[in-house]
């Protein structure tokens, strides 16, 4: 099971591979779980945004978790898999399944539907961690889920729930503040974005649950390296580039309504290093080829480097 200490770095936040049927193409899926584990990345995540869990049937979460365990723990990586549902029920069934799978941790956000009260949070996370026990636990803390948790939530989560060891911070979310980064890292490890990492990776934040390391590892990693090995100023450059990826580079993208999954698989396939298509399941939009190769020429006139994988 996943550690404090193993989880840490640019984990792969993978995107599903569909065919051209809007079945689960589980060869290629396959295929880029294997190659983000070869690249040298620490973990393999799914079933986030990027992965749409929201569009998954249970069968077909059931076969997503068990090619992504299989090819991980094959290359001796850890695998998490996101189980996030708009019940309990529906978390915990999920849950179960990731655990019978050999998942290594699993990440779960707050049911979004309705906002969930302050006085059931934590009682959530204790039911979810009750159907699985021993199983590590990540939240995944986005205000898709109308709800941002307070410094006294997290302690209680902390204090309730020991199984959960880490937090992915986003926009809005305490973690993405130096303050509250620095508080709650004391209480469990703080995923942030690329981006963010140079400015808060001093106040605690350890990863990122990532699509810019697969679009190009090598660059993504020695970054993390930077991080690891304290050195700031280095790091604030790296981070800019990919600050200009994702709001400069990506922007095409957006007035056609793409996000997460449809930018994450640009990214992916910008250098060629994932082999999924730029499907996402409908309805919500997928990124065209003329965004994906204008991605390409943006890259090619302001950051070349990230084209050499």
């Amino acid at each position: 099971m996943l550690t404090r200490d193993q989880f840490v770095g640019p984990w792969a936040g993978l995107p599903i591979a569909w065919a051209e049927d809007d079945t689960f193409d589980e060869k290629t899926y396959r295929e880029d779980v294997a190659r983000c584990c070869q690249a040298g990345m620490p973990g393999v995540y799914t079933g986030g945004t990027t992965g749409e869990f929201y569009a998954l049937e249970f069968e077909e979460f059931q076969a997503v978790t068990r090619a992504t365990v299989t090819e991980c723990h094959a290359a001796g990586k850890p695998a998490m898999i996101g189980c996030t549902a708009t019940s309990t029920r529906g978390v915990a069934r999920r849950a179960r399944q990731a655990h019978e799978q050999g998942a290594d941790a699993i990440q779960v956000a707050l049911p979004f539907w309705m906002e969930v009260p302050d006085g059931e949070v934590v009682r959530f996370f204790e039911d979810v961690s009750a159907a699985v026990p021993g199983m590590p636990i990540t939240i995944y803390e986005t205000l898709r889920a109308k709800k941002a948790l307070s410094l006294d939530l997290h302690r209680r989560i902390h204090g309730a729930v020991p199984a959960v060891i880490g937090v992915k911070s986003n926009e809005g979310t305490l973690g993405r503040t130096p303050e509250g980064c620095a508080e709650i890292s004391r209480l469990y490890n703080v995923f942030v974005g690329e981006q963010a990492i140079a400015e808060l990776g001093p106040h605690g934040a350890v990863g990122t649950c990532s699509s810019l390391v697969y679009q190009n590892p090598r660059i993504v990693l020695h970054a993390y390296g930077l991080l690891a090995a304290v050195r700031w100023g280095e790091l604030r450059e790296a981070s800019e580039k990919f600050r200009r990826i994702v709001v400069e580079g990506l922007r095409p993208g957006f007035p056609a309504g793409c996000a997460d999954s449809a930018l994450d698989r640009v990214l992916g396939l910008s250098a060629g290093f994932l082999k999924t298509s730029l499907r996402c399941r409908a309805p919500y939009p997928s990124a065209t080829p003329e965004i994906l190769a204008g991605f390409r020429e943006w890259l090619r006139r302001n950051l070349p480097e990230f084209l050499e994988v």
